[in-house]
């Protein structure tokens, strides 16, 4: 059988070969036929034991070694000079019938040399977490990693209670981080950070090398694209919950989906990570920990923007500078459909503002909301308030601006708000029904969430008081 698979071909001191841990009884209890087909393996083949050998870690091609790669970060602000891969491994690159290349790396498979006495182990409930979210994801059309398959290890591992072990098989476009070159930066290791910087370039950025200066093309790309990246997350009500420089990405993907979790009722403040008792990573600080981040990477990168270093930190607080606008436009640009505005309007920015003001003080559910704005539906049960009620006329006013008919406006909305998202307690109902070996659950709701614009009147509910997660855990 041949498989696309193919070294990564990193330095020695960029990643460890270490092989994942052996699992006596591995089980396949999920597969992503599409993905798979799409990076050129057989559905079928992975589904044979030879095939769940290789999501489970046990067997390898030869000449491909599993590799653990380094990366540094700050956590909840705090510069870690070394974390690393420490319970993934990457099992190689593919290229796919479009020519882009994607890494494949297995997630729980075992203890690495950056493990930091961690067991190098994942427990099956945050493996289904991540796998149903990032799928959510990419049927919304927001940049994330995706999940190819997730296989049960057989084993028992400990966090807060015994839980059923699991690997989850991931695929990304790259794994370098911010983090990742921050890891060199601190050593001062100038040939490392220029091959970084090459291989981002012929990654994420081939346009860049010709460009008087590819590394500050590079810069501007990755500014741009997670401007475009985090305004998606906005305009969904998505809360990722860990954006530690070491989860953000050069590729402009989400990655890591720890503690995340998807809006119910609407607070600007929002947090469900258990671990952010400060509020660092809240709902409404994104924004400003994406452009906090991108400082961090800029500082990395600083003799690569020019010689002299007063000319290159002020060309990289220019180049950041542009990330609060390029956000603006990107989130006003995602709002706008959801309202049925097509073109722009000098006083739309308020006029969503007024909206999000409204449904925080009515505590109205996120999604649904819009939902029903694209249904003609009332927002709320009864008589409306005041304030619902000015911000409705002001919003037909603006309507009547639009050149497009009411019904195309309708059609764009429809367009624009999903009916089913991953909501928290769907995702919590789905794990707890797997952990007894009751997979149907799970199965159902990713068909759901790869239909997110249909409705459905059972999925797209919010919860009951009785079924409301108000916490998220990192399953690390």
């Amino acid at each position: 059988m041949h498989l696309p698979l193919r070294r990564a071909n990193f330095p020695a001191s960029m990643a460890v070969e270490v092989n994942p841990a052996s699992f006596a009884a591995p089980r396949l209890v999920a597969l992503n036929d599409a993905l798979a087909e799409t990076l050129g393996f057989a559905p079928e083949w992975l589904r044979s034991p030879e095939g769940v050998a290789l999501l489970s870690g046990q067997t390898r091609i030869e000449g491909v070694p599993a590799l653990a790669q380094a990366y540094a970060g700050h956590q909840f602000g705090q510069f870690v000079p070394q974390l690393g891969d420490g319970r993934a491994h990457l099992l190689g690159v593919v290229t796919d019938a479009r020519g882009d290349v994607h890494d494949v790396q297995l997630k729980g498979s075992g203890p690495t040399p950056f493990s930091r006495r961690g067991d190098g182990l994942a427990a099956l409930g945050p493996v289904l977490r991540e796998y149903l979210v990032s799928e959510a994801m990419a049927a919304l059309n927001v940049p994330t990693t995706r999940a190819l398959a997730a296989v049960t290890t057989g084993e028992t591992i400990w966090r807060d209670k015994p839980q059923p072990g699991a690997i989850l098989t991931r695929v990304a476009a790259s794994h370098l981080r911010v983090g990742t070159f921050q890891y060199f930066a601190a050593r001062e290791d100038r040939e490392a950070l220029a091959f970084l910087c090459d291989l981002a370039i012929d990654r994420h950025a081939p346009s860049a090398r010709e460009a008087e200066n590819p590394v500050k093309a590079l810069y501007e790309t990755v500014v741009a694209r997670q401007a475009q990246l985090v305004a998606r997350w906005m305009s969904l009500g998505f809360v990722h919950g860990v954006m530690n420089t070491d989860n953000m990405t050069l590729s402009g993907e989400t990655i890591d989906y720890g503690p995340c979790a998807f809006l119910d009722t609407y607070s600007h403040d929002k947090v469900f990570s258990s671990i952010d008792r400060n509020g660092r990573y809240a709902y409404g600080n994104q924004p400003r920990l994406a452009g906090w981040n991108l400082a961090r990477l800029a500082e990395t990168l600083l003799p690569f923007f020019d010689t002299n270093e007063d000319r290159a930190l002020a060309w990289a607080q220019e180049a950041l500078g542009r990330f609060q606008s390029l956000y603006e436009e990107a989130w006003l640009d995602r709002m706008r459909p959801k309202l049925g505005l097509a073109t722009k309007g000098d006083q739309d920015k308020t006029l969503i503002e007024a909206l999000l003001e409204v449904m925080e003080t009515e505590t109205l559910d996120w999604t649904l909301s819009f939902r029903r704005l694209a249904r003609n539906e009332n927002l709320v049960a009864g008589h409306a308030p005041a304030t619902l009620e000015r911000w409705m006329a002001d919003w037909q006013a603006r309507r009547a601006l639009e050149p497009a008919s009411l019904k195309a406006q309708q059609d764009l909305m429809q367009r624009n708000n999903p009916a089913v998202i991953a909501r928290n307690h769907r995702v919590a109902e789905a794990i707890a029904a797997a952990e007894t070996g009751d997979f149907s659950v799970f199965e159902a709701l990713l068909q759901r969430l790869r239909q997110p614009y249909d409705n459905d009147a059972a999925y797209e509910l919010p919860p009951m008081p009785e079924q409301i997660v108000h916490a998220t855990f990192c399953g690390t």
